[in-house]
């Protein structure tokens, strides 16, 4: 279990469209956004935080094609060196019969493989609990995270403000 001793301030808002135009005013104010929470996935959040597009892409295409080596070497060992048998007239290689299984294969690796490293990247797996701001935060709320754990008693209150200036319904200090 990881304790991280972090004092969060955050405001939470009921919109999406709210939240992204708040993102917006506090970015204009050079605040630092520790995270930023959202029930579901908000279309264009990602280009509001100015995020670079993930490169999980290029690891399920790696996954992808160690899946299709070791499925279409491994049916050529068999058929060739293992167990050669002709059956039904087909020659020993017989490269167009290995192709479904070699792209079930492919499809099979690379979700595997992505799944995990997705889950990897994130943290999350068997027996991890993370820390939760508010409960609403997973059910129907947005929320705005920063950290001030090192801020003077000032600076939380600017964010404070800050947040209320845009439109947060509820604003909250928490230690994780």
């Amino acid at each position: 279990m990881r304790v991280l001793n972090k004092k969060v301030l955050f405001g939470l808002y009921d919109d999406e469209e709210i939240l992204k135009s708040a993102i917006t005013k506090i970015q204009h104010e050079d605040a630092e956004i520790m995270e930023v929470f959202t029930p579901f996935p908000v279309h264009g959040l990602e280009h509001v935080l100015g995020f670079n597009e993930s490169r999980i892409h290029i690891a399920g295409f790696a996954y992808g094609l160690f899946g299709t080596c070791t499925a279409f070497g491994f049916m050529s060992w068999v058929f060739t060196q293992d167990w050669p048998i002709i059956f039904g007239g087909k020659p020993y290689f017989s490269a167009p019969s290995f192709i479904p299984i070699t792209f079930e294969f492919t499809v099979l690796m690379a979700a595997v493989g992505m799944v995990i490293t997705f889950y990897l990247i994130c943290g999350l797996g068997p027996g991890v609990t993370n820390p939760y701001l508010h409960p609403r935060i997973t059910d129907d709320k947005f929320c705005v995270a920063f950290d001030v754990t090192d801020s003077s008693s000032e600076e939380v209150n600017a964010l404070s403000d800050l947040l209320a200036r845009t439109n947060a319904e509820e604003i909250q200090t928490k230690e994780i």
